[in-house]
């Protein structure tokens, strides 16, 4: 079975892991590379706890433990942190520059490999050695972005909020939006490259195929299908409470506080309420599939990207109780009909067995073999399964490895691409595995692969990563899906 684990959006916050893992990476600085290792994904599960299974108690031991952890005195504190955000950037910018000055780190530096861990362990990190770390050459920083980024601001680059090309195409979608009959084509084409916040909820009605093409019939078409979907709710919504219904609501239920815990808009009760209806609603009116875990995650970019509509500031910290009741039952209905346009294509992902999801990985797997064997062998050696990291790729869209404002950022794309959810994706799951493959050739043991693929260090990406993963994913598609002697061996 596929256990869940924390990614981009949710770091591990376990303390005993957390604690558990500083000193795994401690100890194998002391010990020989022939150290034990997990020989099989099973037993590498068994001995990884599951962060999903935090509770009150643990909370608590959280707190303490940190309170405990060696402190520091402020000015060297704020010091030692600024060097250790230079040694990320490092990372990122000269990798063989940053493995080199850290191999002169002292033993007893706790190195953390994950970004979000890093983040949750900041404290621990400081108590590392100053001078080692002031040896290193100074490279310029990018900008900082927290374990949260504002949602709004999603260039991760300090770009400057809006430049001439960005008023010009801002301009353009405007002209289309406002036509009488929106060319759709030109629109997805406009698109592609990423869609103006400002214009993004229309333009996203329209792609979808939630809204038409002709401007005098969007006004009568949103009214008709918000009346339709709380018409649902008035219909289904009270049936929750029945035997037959109760294990899917009770599902929904667990599921949706897990969804995006640390961005406290969707920790607020009416958003939650709204959530549960919205995922019941669709269990109910696809009998086939009905609802399962990873559904709730899909919801999320809708919400936001609507919700931005009649929000000025940054939404992530927004309260909708200062929305009228009218405002927010048109986010809702919008929500569920937007993300049910995305589900009708992908479907058989969430079907018994979820055989959609089994072909993708399969279809990964052969694709990685022949655009990169190295990378492909290197899981065989150590008996790693695509199985056991891509599941989540496929099932949550890469959500769980990517912040929300990337998430939303790539399906400005998935939107304006055929077939972008069902076929596209996989292009993008091969782009991004293949911009990991040093971290991934430097990991040689079953252990350490799984833990590198499950905490993904994504946390800083923006506007310019994600153009990056999608101008590789758009020359594999064209290097392979029209090729398809290529694609097989």
């Amino acid at each position: 079975s596929i256990q869940p684990v924390y990614g981009a959006q949710h770091p591990p916050l376990d303390s005993r892991l957390t604690k558990s893992f500083i000193k795994d990476c401690s100890k194998a600085s002391a010990l020989p590379m022939k150290s034990k290792k997990a020989s099989s994904f099973h037993e590498f599960a068994r001995n990884t706890s599951d962060a999903w299974d935090i509770g009150d108690d643990e909370d608590e031991d959280f707190s303490s433990s940190s309170s405990s952890l060696q402190t520091l005195n402020s000015k060297v504190a704020k010091a030692t942190a600024a060097q250790v955000l230079e040694n990320h950037s490092k990372l990122r910018v000269k990798p063989e520059r940053a493995q080199s000055s850290l191999s002169n780190l002292p033993t007893n530096c706790k190195v953390i490999k994950s970004s979000s861990e890093a983040q949750l362990s900041r404290t621990s990190e400081e108590a590392c050695v100053r001078t080692a770390l002031q040896k290193q050459q100074s490279l310029p920083l990018r900008p900082v972005i927290p374990l949260v980024a504002r949602i709004s601001d999603q260039n991760a680059s300090g770009a400057p909020p809006m430049t001439v090309r960005e008023k010009t195409r801002l301009e353009k979608f405007r002209q289309l939006l406002s036509s009488h009959n929106t060319d759709l084509d030109e629109l997805r084409k406009c698109s592609w490259p990423g869609v103006p916040r400002e214009v993004r909820p229309v333009t996203w009605r329209l792609l979808s195929g939630y809204l038409p093409a002709n401007s005098e019939r969007r006004k009568l078409t949103l009214q008709r299908k918000r009346e339709e979907y709380f018409g649902f709710i008035q219909q289904y919504y009270d049936s929750r409470n029945e035997e037959h219904h109760q294990d899917t609501y009770r599902q929904i239920h667990i599921d949706i506080p897990r969804t995006n815990p640390l961005i406290p808009l969707f920790q607020q009760p009416l958003v939650q309420e709204i959530f549960e209806r919205i995922l019941f609603i669709w269990a109910i009116r696809h009998p086939a599939s009905g609802y399962v875990q990873g559904i709730n995650d899909l919801v999320t970019p809708f919400f936001v990207v609507f919700l931005s509509e009649h929000v000025e500031e940054d939404v992530e910290n927004f309260d909708v109780t200062n929305l009228s009741q009218d405002v927010l039952r048109s986010i809702e209905a919008d929500s569920f009909w937007c993300m049910s346009k995305l589900l009708d294509g992908i479907q058989d992902n969430y079907t018994f067995a979820q055989p959609g999801i089994q072909k993708k990985v399969k279809a990964l797997e052969e694709l990685v073999s022949r655009i990169d064997e190295q990378v492909h062998n290197h899981f065989r050696k150590y008996e790693v399964e695509y199985l056991q990291f891509a599941f989540r790729w496929m099932n949550n869209l890469l959500m769980r490895e990517l912040p929300l404002r990337c998430t939303i950022r790539l399906w400005d794309t998935y939107q304006s691409e055929p077939e972008g959810f069902s076929h596209f994706h996989l292009y993008v799951c091969a782009a991004f595995l293949i911009k990991w493959r040093k971290e991934i050739l430097d990991e040689e043991d079953f252990q350490g692969l799984l833990m590198l693929l499950q905490n993904l260090p994504t946390i800083h990406w923006g506007n310019e990563e994600i153009g990056l993963l999608l101008a590789e994913a758009y020359r594999l598609k064209y290097m392979f899906a029209d090729a398809p002697n290529h694609y097989r061996r």
